[in-house]
């Protein structure tokens, strides 16, 4: 959750890219100065106060834990003073195992 009352919440979406698959993650910060981690790692932004950073999807699996849910995704200030960080939540079942179903069933109510 975001430490700052006035900080909007990050998102984060799947989208196809030069590596197949990529999350985007999307969000404001103060100043284009801020630097933005993403589980605790730096990682470039594009845009200036509206950033967003595309990482693909074997390199989230690679910072997260298993069957993680979300990101942490940190703000700091050009001096390294956290702003804010919060947890986005990743697309649903990004991270998640596959499941074989031997059956389904759907009821009408």
């Amino acid at each position: 959750m975001a430490t700052r009352a006035d900080a909007r919440p990050a998102t984060a979406r799947l989208i196809s890219c030069d590596a197949g698959s990529c999350v985007l993650i999307r969000g404001y910060r103060s100043t284009s100065a801020a630097v933005i981690r993403i589980n605790d790692r730096e990682v470039e932004a594009e845009g200036g106060r509206s950033w967003r950073v595309r990482l693909p999807v074997a390199s989230v699996e690679h910072w997260s834990a298993p069957f993680a849910r979300t990101l942490r995704v940190s703000v700091a200030d050009p001096t390294g003073a956290t702003e804010w960080t919060q947890a986005v939540r990743l697309p649903m079942g990004l991270l998640g195992r596959n499941l074989e179903l031997a059956s389904l069933v759907v009821r009408v109510r």
